[in-house]
């Protein structure tokens, strides 16, 4: 019969079993990373259904699942956990920047997880666990060039003793991209020392250092701008100029205490210093429309640092399975901002100058978090499991306005929140087995919307000190096994999800909306959306002459409740009578925008001789909704990548081994859109359509191609 164990962790993912699971997970390991060859992490996610990541450029991406969030596209956190080797990873634009040179294994848990990780769990978490350990001894080194100036270039080095073993890592990626004012580059430092402390117990520490520049996204007003100007020459993105100081630094600790029990802690810190210019300026000191595109208004320096201590223990018999942890969280977020050049806001005569140097915002936000949660699993009988989470979180808001003559100088809020999953499984067979739950996830109101109005008392939103935490409880059923097809073993998943959610902050005027003259705005917990679908994956043993990869979502996700959205039409920077109006909709049984209703990702590999795979990668997805008034659609697509891996030794010894590889993405050079989004009459002639969306276009064909040598 064996043990039961528990594989639930926020720490370590060194519990990679599924058997016994009530929820639906997902996992990669860092070989199909790296044979890959991706330039950003999207190119993996692609492979796992119900992951919707929105790319806008470069390596820059939000990560969805199951279309949770999809709706917004500005700096929010997207609804899903994403932790980096026990650190939970938040950057200020509410995307993440991942090293995809440092990946070991990724995996993805589908449905509310805030029984595990707390806030903003809305949807499920994605976990990375960094490389480490004795096989990272050696040397390594890589180089790759491509499309439209890429390059990349990574050296490593480590060392494995009895008692001690390590690695250190030096990357830096960079183009001049398809994009006018495109460039980025991003430079990382990174490593593992993990000591041996007995033949029961470790202590690792890892960090990472990088500095990043990224300038524009290549944002196109309207589709005959994407048509005549897919490089956005004259494009303005609202935020460009990114420059990004991170360092993650963690130590976790891990004994096995006897070979039913396990202890691990771990301590981090990950910080995040950005630097960017946001807000286009519109009208100059003699009121006159402003068109250079490197006229900003805002220079925002941010600077966040986020502390925490975890400790986790579990114990197991053969007929239950015990985790207990405690989480404590002490996060910070400094927020300044100047003003860049004098400019004014409106073509009004009575629109003030704003003058280069002013301070116009200086504020920290502070989070303190302390949560204790825990995991029961038991076997009611030899093949059913039954498992259950639960978790609670305290959390205190603190906010500090330093500007002189501060409206309010100090705020604080506290939230008390538990969450929960139950959940079994049924072993039909030593193959095949049945899981379900049902789980909840939640996100805490921010300052802002707490307290937009009494923060700024000249604003247009009034305060809500009464908002409560969001919630979201997703259903889940499905069948997962193996089978033997005398080619190697096929895994297959197939689940039925609904994710329901009754009381999300919206503002009354509706999301990224304004209210009507003389009505003050306020956030509420007055929204609701539903997300029901099925998921199928499908995987064959790679290491066959012919193996393929099938990913399928279905995704129905639309607004159960949004009883208002303003969408203005006309000049939104006039004051002037009849300059602008707004028109009142109900978008209540509306699709989600940016969420498809069908998404196919199909791999087939084939390995002709020994050393050699060519594989190719098809993406495709249905049509979709760039707005929430469900007017504007975006046709569907289907792209087709190449990619040709050789590995080989040479030596005496066969001590080198090399890896050769290419790659070509969209290898019909279809023309499509990374993202499209509309919410107002951007062009300002009283008239929403396709051509006030705001769209970044796919860059096309692209090809990459490397070698690396490890030793």
């Amino acid at each position: 019969m064996g043990l039961m164990s528990v594989d639930s962790t926020t720490i370590d993912d060194r519990f990679e079993s599924k058997r016994g699971e009530p929820s639906n997970i997902s996992v990669i390991s860092g070989d199909k990373v790296e044979k890959a060859h991706a330039e950003n992490i999207k190119q993996i996610l692609d492979a796992i259904p119900g992951v919707t990541a929105e790319l806008q450029s470069q390596d820059s991406l939000k990560i969805h699942i199951r279309g949770v969030e999809n709706q917004r596209f500005m700096g929010e956190k997207p609804g899903v956990a994403v932790v980096i080797d026990g650190v939970p990873v938040f950057e200020r634009t509410g995307r993440v920047n991942i090293n995809m040179d440092d990946i070991a294994s990724i995996k993805v848990i589908k449905g509310g997880a805030s029984y595990l990780f707390g806030d903003d769990a809305l949807a499920g978490a994605v976990i990375i666990t960094t490389k480490r350990g004795a096989k990272m001894a050696g040397g390594s080194v890589s180089a790759e060039a491509g499309s439209f100036g890429y390059k990349r270039g990574m050296a490593r080095a480590g060392f494995a003793a009895d008692k001690v073993s390590g690695h250190v890592q030096v990357s830096r990626r960079d183009a001049d991209s398809y994009y006018f004012q495109g460039k980025y580059k991003a430079d990382y430092l990174n490593g593992k020392l993990q000591g041996y402390l007995s033949d029961t117990s470790d202590l690792t520490f890892g960090w990472e250092v990088a500095k990043r520049f990224k300038d524009s996204h290549g944002t196109v007003t309207g589709v005959t701008q994407a048509a005549v100007d897919p490089t956005s020459v004259d494009g303005r993105d609202f935020a460009r100029n990114y420059n990004v100081d991170l360092g993650k630094f963690y130590l976790t600790y891990a004994n096995d205490i006897s070979e039913t029990s396990n202890l691990m802690f771990n301590a981090y810190q990950f910080g995040d210093h950005t630097k960017y210019w946001s807000s286009p300026v519109r009208y100059d000191l003699a009121f006159q429309p402003v068109i250079d595109v490197n006229a900003y208004a805002n220079d925002n320096d941010y600077k966040q640092i986020q502390r925490g201590i975890k400790s986790e223990w579990r114990g197991s018999s053969e007929s239950f399975g015990l985790m207990g942890g405690v989480d404590l969280r002490d996060n910070s977020y400094n927020n300044r901002v100047t003003i860049l050049q004098d400019h004014r806001t409106s073509p009004s005569p009575f629109s003030p100058v704003m003058t280069a140097g002013t301070v116009i915002t200086h504020d920290k936000t502070r989070e303190r978090m302390a949560a204790g949660y825990g995991e029961l699993k038991f076997r009611l009988a030899d093949p059913l499991t039954v498992t259950m989470n639960g978790r609670y979180d305290q959390i205190k808001l603190s906010y500090e306005d330093y500007l002189p003559g501060a409206a309010a100088p100090n705020l604080s809020k506290k939230f008390n929140v538990g969450s929960w999953r139950g959940g079994l499984n049924y072993d039909f067979s030593d193959s095949v087995s049945l899981y379900s739950n049902v789980s909840t996830g939640f996100r805490a109101p921010t300052i802002q919307q707490l307290f937009a109005g009494t923060i700024s008392l000249t604003g247009n939103v009034a305060a809500n000190p009464n908002l409560t935490p969001e919630q979201a409880t997703n259903y889940e059923i499905g069948l997962r096994g193996r089978a033997d097809i005398g080619a190697g073993d096929v895994e297959w998943d197939i689940a039925f999800f609904q994710i329901d959610r009754k009381d999300f902050i919206l503002n009354v005027a509706g999301q990224y909306a304004t209210p009507n003259a003389g009505v003050i705005d306020q956030y509420q917990n007055i929204g609701g959306m539903r997300n029901r679908g099925i998921e199928v994956a499908l995987k064959s043993d790679q290491e066959q002459l012919f193996s393929m990869d099938v990913a399928y979502t279905f995704l129905d996700a639309k607004f159960t409740r949004y009883d208002n959205y303003n969408l203005l039409l006309g000049n939104r920077f006039s004051p002037a009578p009849g300059a602008n109006t707004r028109v009142a909709y109900n978008n209540s049984g509306n699709v989600v925008p940016r969420a498809p209703k069908h998404k196919v990702f199909v791999a087939a590999r084939i390995k002709p001789f020994k050393g050699f795979t060519l594989a190719t990668e098809m993406n495709a997805q249905a049509s979709y909704y760039a707005d929430e008034i469900n007017q504007e659609k975006i046709g569907g697509h289907a792209i087709f990548d190449l990619i040709a891996n050789y590995d080989f030794a040479t030596g005496s010894k066969n001590q080198v081994k090399w890896s050769l590889f290419g790659r070509v993405d969209n290898a019909f050079d279809r023309t499509y859109y990374n993202t499209a989004r509309g919410y107002y009459d951007s062009n300002g002639d009283f008239a929403y359509n396709a051509e006030d969306l705001s769209i970044v276009v796919n860059p096309g064909r692209r090809w990459t191609a490397g070698v690396t040598a490890t030793f």
